[in-house]
Order: structure tokens, then C-alpha cells, then sequence
């Protein structure tokens, strides 16, 4: 099973997770500090190590955590954990992050999520944002027996795969792949612009093709609509209408709806289905894929990072912002002659 290739028992993680209240359905870690990158962000030793925790009860969560470790909260602490846990579920994209905390001799920055909120957003990608994360390789150091969470966890690889599918030619390669489902995240995501290295996507998959290979192997192959030869590292799909229509069919429903808004002439009132057909037979149906999920990750992004400036707090939000753009400098000036 696909989610088997996550899971991690790293001594590092444990000790870290050691400091913060045991009740999590699943907790990982994921970025530069987890796993190698290429450009700017090369440097694993001195990287902030960031984590996802899931709780099924957020207010009882933050409610210990502010006991154990209220330096980590912002001036929200004072609001107290219902009010935080408002924010976390009412505002952005439904996590709620402490930046730039000292953590067993590691800098670690980590986001609280809800149970039910990941697992909306993993089925249907209402923010494709902490199930972004998930399309990428993490190590994944707690997962409790929550069934529902498990399967959801997997239909989100399998959603990813297929938005690829729709958005890439007849034959390419396992890179050309694994760079779109590592993409699908970032598009339309306004620090692409501001605040992350334009060349982020590559720097991702180039040095983890193994991992991408191990996450995503058993969907590819189990999946009747490609064909994949592993010695050469190519893959050919069916790119007829057809094809296209079933693939449009099993896409999340959130990236249906956007599609379905992009396509549909004001005052017709098409149902998605009727939309998607038309989309299946279009020479630019990658184009509208892509749109749609631009859609979905511009209005996320940007209200989770203002939701940031206030649980992070303005000094921390400032701190973490600039190093954010000394590591898009970093990466320009690697490519300038």
C-alpha cells in the first residue's frame, strides 16, 4: 500500500513529538529539513524542520499544549484554546501554525489541523493545503487506526495522479510526473510570486525521485488507464476523450466545481457532469485542469498566510517571512551568469 512508503520511526521525530500532548491521529514531518532539496534550501542541517499535527480534538489539544508550552503561542494565547481552535477551523485553510520554535535543539515550525478538516480537504480539496503537503513524500511518524483517514490519505495520491494525467502529453517520463503532482499545490499560490524560490517544484523532486518512485509505484501500477515501463523509467496514458472524460469524473470534487465555473457561460447553469464531458473534448483540457486548481490554491494560500501574520505573531511573521525571501535571493543568484 502506497501509504506504507511514508511511515517513518526516525529517533529524531519521536523526541520532538515527545515535547507536545500525545492525543494525535497522525503526525508528520515534511520540507527541507526532512528531506534533501536541491538550490537554496540544500543546507538539511540548518533547516527548520517543520510537522502537521492531527488531533480529533483540537480545543482539548491546544487546551495541554498551552499548559506545556505556552511561549509557542502567539498573543492568541490569551483567547484561550476555543478561540484558537475557532481560527484554526473558521480561518485560511483550516491549520493553525506555530513558527520559529527551539525544540529539542531544532528550529521547527508546526501546524495544528482537525481530523475532519484534513479528511474533507484530502477527498475533496477544498484547500489542497495540508493534502498538498501529503502528495509530496513526508515521514509520517504517528498514524492512529482512524480507517476513514487511512483511505482518504490514499484517494488523495490517487487524485493527484490523475490531475497529472489530464495535464501532461500521451508518453513522458516518471520526472515530468512527479514535478506536476509536486506542482499541483503551488499552482496559483501568490509566494510563488513573493517569498519562495521560483525553481522550488525541481528542487523538490530532483533529489527524491526514489521516494516520489515509492509513494506513487503501486497506484501507477494498478492503474488500468497507463502504461508503465519501470526499466526505462516512461509512462504512455490514453489522452482520448474518452480517457479523459473517466479521469475528469474521478477528480475531487472542490477542482469539479472550479472547473465547472470556469466553463460555464453565465445564465446556463450547466451540472458538472454536462461541463466535464465538454472539457474531455477540448484540446486545452490540461490548461482548464490547471486553472481550476489555480483557483483553489490562490484563495487558500493568501488567507492562510494572513491568518499567519496573527497566530505566528508580527515579529515572528517577519523573521520567518525574511528568511523566506533570502532563500528566493539564494536561488536567483545561483542562476544569475
Amino acid at each position: 500500500m502506497a501509504l506504507q512508503a511514508l511511515q517513518s520511526s526516525g529517533v529524531t521525530f519521536r523526541k520532538i513529538l515527545s515535547h507536545f500532548p500525545e492525543e494525535l491521529s497522525l503526525a508528520f514531518a515534511y520540507g527541507s529539513g526532512v528531506y534533501r532539496q536541491a538550490g537554496p534550501n540544500s543546507d538539511q542541517k540548518n533547516a527548520m524542520m517543520d510537522f502537521v499535527f492531527t488531533v480529533d480534538d483540537p480545543v482539548g489539544w491546544h487546551s495541554k499544549n498551552l499548559k506545556k508550552n505556552r511561549s509557542h503561542y502567539s498573543l492568541l494565547k490569551f483567547l484561550g484554546p476555543g478561540i484558537i481552535t475557532s481560527i484554526q477551523n473558521n480561518y485560511g485553510a483550516g491549520v493553525y501554525y506555530n513558527s520559529l520554535v527551539m525544540c529539542d535543539g531544532r528550529l521547527i515550525k508546526y501546524g495544528v489541523i482537525s481530523t475532519s478538516i484534513l479528511i474533507e480537504d484530502l477527498l475533496n480539496w477544498n484547500n489542497l493545503y495540508v493534502a498538498g503537503r501529503l502528495q509530496k513524500p513526508v515521514k509520517i511518524v504517528v498514524m492512529n487506526e482512524n480507517v476513514s483517514l487511512r483511505a482518504a490519505l490514499d484517494k488523495n495520491l490517487r487524485s493527484a495522479v490523475t490531475a497529472a494525467f489530464l495535464m501532461l502529453p500521451e508518453s513522458f517520463s516518471e520526472e515530468d510526473l512527479f514535478v506536476e503532482i509536486a506542482g499541483l499545490s503551488y499552482s496559483g499560490d501568490f509566494r510563488m510570486v513573493v517569498g519562495e524560490d521560483k525553481t522550488k517544484v525541481l528542487n523538490i523532486v530532483k533529489p527524491n525521485i526514489a521516494h516520489f518512485r515509492e509513494l506513487y509505484g503501486s497506484i501507477l501500477q494498478e492503474n488500468p488507464q497507463v502504461v508503465y515501463k519501470t526499466q526505462q523509467g516512461r509512462l504512455e496514458i490514453d489522452k482520448s476523450p474518452e480517457g479523459q472524460f473517466t479521469q475528469l469524473m474521478t477528480l475531487p470534487k472542490t477542482l469539479q466545481q472550479q472547473i465547472n465555473h470556469i466553463m460555464d457561460p453565465p445564465g446556463k447553469n450547466r451540472d458538472v457532469e454536462e461541463t466535464l464531458f465538454q472539457v474531455a473534448h477540448d484540446p486545452e483540457c490540461g490548461d482548464v485542469v490547471r486553472l481550476g486548481l489555480s483557483a483553489i490554491v490562490r484563495r487558500s494560500s493568501i488567507r492562510q498566510s494572513t491568518k499567519g501574520i496573527f497566530t505566528a505573531g508580527i515579529k515572528k511573521s517577519v523573521i520567518y517571512s525574511s528568511l523566506k525571501l533570502h532563500k528566493m535571493w539564494k536561488g536567483w543568484l545561483r542562476k544569475t551568469p
